[in-house]
């Protein structure tokens, strides 16, 4: 069972957990049992910045210091038929709220049981009388909307670094040498005689020259030409945020003989 105390931390900056442990929103008010004085709802701030109240019920929840854990989808708790946080359940309400949680009142029956809710200090806010409804003290409390705008990390792409072969074909020239058969002629002389008249007189002969020439060898080698890698910075940039506030004015109806004498 729920105690005072964590009712209490729970209505001091609380926060509504789902199954998974994900933050449903804020804690609004703590609905306790008119007879039994046992904690029997919570409300949940929703929607778009907590501008509206969902009611979840407290049986088989957990609460650890402002953490109370409910055992139901966030979804879930936001599709809940939406009932008026005014302070005071009907049965009516009640019996709404238990359908849809597939849920049964406290000895399966919540006839006759109404659920009022309790303030910060745990102290039970339905005193007093009010003509236009629900009971409350002799003051009305001005409330407003105020803006909760904050940021949140959310994944928006992600970069991959991927090495692929293409082929291109690279044309260059290269000089290459080979060897021609040039004929040389060259008179008779007196130095070259003796070489001349070495042979017959009238022979056949052959001679033979080996030619070469140089050929074109492509090798191939892999070599390292640079590193890349993928690296992150964070950038700034100012988005402006336009929402709808209502606040509530307070206007008194004093009949026009009446007069402050101070």
């Amino acid at each position: 069972m729920i105690t005072d105390e964590q009712v209490h931390h729970l209505l001091n900056d609380g926060v509504v957990l789902d199954e998974s442990g994900d933050k449903v929103g804020k804690v609004g008010q703590v609905y306790l049992d008119d007879e039994s004085g046992r904690p029997e709802w919570v409300t949940v701030s929703t929607g778009w910045f907590g501008t509206s109240e969902t009611f979840v019920p407290l049986q088989s929840a957990s609460v650890q210091g402002r953490e109370v854990r409910v055992p139901y989808a966030t979804e879930f708790i936001k599709d809940a038929p939406r009932v008026e946080a005014d302070h005071h359940l009907s049965e009516r309400q009640e019996a709404e709220l238990y359908r849809y949680y597939g849920l049964n009142g406290a000895g399966g029956d919540t006839s006759g049981r109404q659920d009022s809710a309790v303030g910060t200090t745990g102290v039970d806010t339905n005193v007093g009388h009010d003509t236009s409804g629900p009971n409350t003290d002799d003051a009305m409390t001005r409330s407003e909307e105020r803006l909760d705008v904050h940021t949140e990390n959310v994944a928006t792409g992600r970069a991959r670094l991927r090495k692929y072969i293409v082929t291109e074909n690279v044309t260059t020239t290269v000089p290459v040498q080979r060897e021609e058969v040039r004929l040389e002629r060259e008179p008779i002389t007196e130095a070259n005689r003796d070489q001349a008249l070495a042979g017959g007189d009238l022979t056949e002969e052959e001679h033979e020259v080996v030619l070469s020439e140089e050929r074109v060898v492509v090798d191939k080698e892999t070599v390292p030409v640079e590193r890349v890698s993928l690296g992150k910075e964070t950038v700034t940039e100012q988005v402006e945020v336009t929402e709808d506030v209502r606040k509530e004015e307070i206007e008194a109806d004093v009949p026009e003989h009446r007069t402050d004498r101070g």
